[in-house]
């Protein structure tokens, strides 16, 4: 299957809710394959359907070695937190201190419809915990620190790819997440 091009910051898609998958036929496993296939070539840890341009409830991962894939997920966290760097590939090379919790259960499906159950701690967990926040439009810089927020921006507006989204017209929206940062419910 092609590699997709990924989508940067500032493509609306980014910051959309995405739709619940309700079909789980050959176009959901397409989109599937796609998803690992840009993953791998990308490099990256995760890569969530939105972030190719596709508003629906499904992401891949590859941490340690271990290639996944959940579609409708939904998260239970731990209370214990971790705190460590995070990157996103819809953000070439900026990577910040993100806190996330340090387990988490991710349930939902596979391209079958199967119910699965994904256990994960330290880098699963922040994979897990990072790709479930673009389903739902929040990107990381969401999570950060309001001073690492401002060097962030920084940095993204000196970039060499974020002057050529801002060239084609795709204008940044930055939406500050209604979410605690520490990745629990209020």
């Amino acid at each position: 299957m092609p590699i997709q091009p990924i989508r940067h910051f500032g493509d609306p898609v980014l910051v959309t809710p995405t739709a619940v998958v309700e079909d789980f036929d050959k176009e959901l496993r397409v989109l599937v394959r796609d998803l690992t296939e840009t993953m791998l070539a990308a490099p990256g840890a995760g890569l969530a359907a939105p972030q190719i341009g596709v508003p629906l409830r499904v992401f891949v991962w590859d941490v340690d070695g271990a290639l996944g894939h959940l579609i409708n997920p939904s998260l239970d966290l731990s209370e214990e937190l971790q705190d460590g760097d995070e990157g996103c590939l819809s953000f070439p090379d900026l990577v910040y201190p993100t806190p996330r919790a340090m387990r988490a259960v991710a349930k939902g499906f596979n391209m079958h419809g199967e119910p699965i159950v994904v256990e994960g701690s330290e880098l699963l967990a922040r994979a897990l915990q990072h790709e479930t926040d673009h389903l739902d439009g929040i990107l990381f810089i969401d999570r950060l620190s309001t001073e690492d927020r401002k060097l962030a921006m920084k940095e993204i507006r000196d970039s060499e790819w974020f002057g050529l989204a801002t060239a084609s017209g795709a204008a940044p929206q930055i939406k500050v997440s209604p979410h605690d940062p520490f990745g629990r419910g209020r």
